[in-house]
């Protein structure tokens, strides 16, 4: 393919408004793309213009591994379109950067994804091993939908190892944390502020596990990858009325797990401080899980973890590629649920430092780099 036809592919998706939603627009055009190269790709629509989409290229027999691929379609807000220097939704080139929302996270790694795929099935001198796997999800950027409905339909179960195609400088992310999202819901009685005696404070219930979370994990082992446990409560809410004792309130907070403390250790940490709580206490809190998101790590000395090292250095040769971790979550959160010690990788192109910001890009330099990198991880894995 020619290197302006693999920038238009870029543009193309930048261009199209997929802010929490709206994949199957998306969806749709990879669609017509792949088969415009000979490739087949299954959309499956649900909910309100949300869209996967898979496709596979290569041979799977007894002894063959799966090699996937994964992107997600969504982005997130843009705030004030009008604080961007260029419509957030016209990709806009200036020199080597390509701005838009979705440049960085992760249009650009998601194209290079795809015209890896054609490419590889388009090059006759290329015989794959194996089979080669596009797996294109939605709404990784709240909730993962798309991943937990793959999952459901065991997309994933098979493969061998996953790359996530999401911006990494083109640096290698070999372990990430989990990312676990809770609300606690505290319960009182409503009375007059007059009379605060004949009511049960909703908030003084938050107040009381509030003192307790900022030490709650302190004895938490340290993961020799990911270190400590990171936790904060992010948001709270209470209260109607300024002379009313509010009888609801609730507070929410985001968790990083690691393997050394995993998602059901967090769980029944918090769970075990609120029974405590409810014990002492005449305001009743309950736990409510919003997202759970498990951690995802791999050995830097796996040899999948090495093939990625070599076929990126290789591409990216203006810069020194290493192994590296991230406190962020990804879709391999979710797939690993089903694929667990699931071989993982998240490599991608430039942006990484400027996702979800005011005027998002990426370098169409690495980007071309990275659909190279792509092509000889699938050879190398897949031979």
């Amino acid at each position: 393919m020619e290197k302006a036809a693999k920038i238009k592919i870029l543009q193309d998706l930048v261009n199209i408004n997929t802010v929490n939603g709206n994949e199957i627009a998306v969806a749709t055009y990879l669609q017509k793309l792949l088969a415009d190269h000979g490739i087949k790709a299954d959309v499956d629509e649900f909910d309100d213009n949300r869209a996967n989409l898979q496709a596979e290229i290569g041979n799977h027999g007894v002894d063959t591994k799966t090699l996937v691929l994964s992107g997600h379609q969504d982005t997130v807000s843009i705030d004030d379109e009008s604080a961007w220097a260029h419509s957030p939704f016209e990709a806009y080139i200036d020199g080597d950067k390509l701005y838009g929302r979705g440049a960085a996270d992760m249009k650009s790694g998601l194209a290079a994804e795809i015209i890896a795929l054609i490419e590889l099935h388009e090059n006759s001198d290329v015989a794959l091993n194996g089979t080669l796997r596009l797996i294109v999800t939605a709404g990784e950027e709240y909730g993962a939908q798309g991943a937990y409905r793959l999952n459901e339909q065991h997309a994933i179960d098979d493969a061998d190892a996953l790359v996530i195609g999401e911006a990494t400088d083109g640096q290698i992310i070999y372990a990430h944390s989990g990312s676990f999202n809770y609300r606690i819901k505290s319960s009182g009685k409503a009375a007059h502020s007059s009379t605060p005696e004949r009511g049960i404070n909703a908030i003084q219930g938050l107040v009381n596990y509030i003192n307790l979370e900022k030490n709650l994990f302190d004895d938490a082992p340290e993961d020799p990858y990911l270190g400590k446990v990171q936790h904060s409560i992010t948001v709270i809410r209470g209260g109607e009325q300024v002379n009313t004792i509010p009888a609801q309130a609730e507070v929410q907070g985001n968790i990083r797990p690691t393997e050394a403390f995993n998602n059901a250790k967090v769980i029944l940490r918090i769970q075990e401080t609120i029974d405590q709580l409810n014990n002492l206490y005449d305001a009743k809190l309950e736990l409510e899980i919003i997202h759970n998101f498990e951690a995802v790590e791999t050995q830097q000395d796996n040899e999948f973890i090495q093939t990625v090292q070599r076929a990126a250095q290789k591409s990216f040769d203006d810069r020194q590629v290493e192994l590296i971790t991230m406190n962020g979550a990804t879709d391999a959160s979710v797939f690993v649920k089903n694929n667990i010690g699931l071989p993982t990788v998240i490599f991608g192109p430039d942006g990484d430092t400027v996702a979800h910001q005011l005027n998002e890009y990426t370098t169409i330099s690495s980007y071309l780099n990275l659909i190279d990198a792509y092509q000889e991880i699938a050879r190398n894995f897949l031979k």
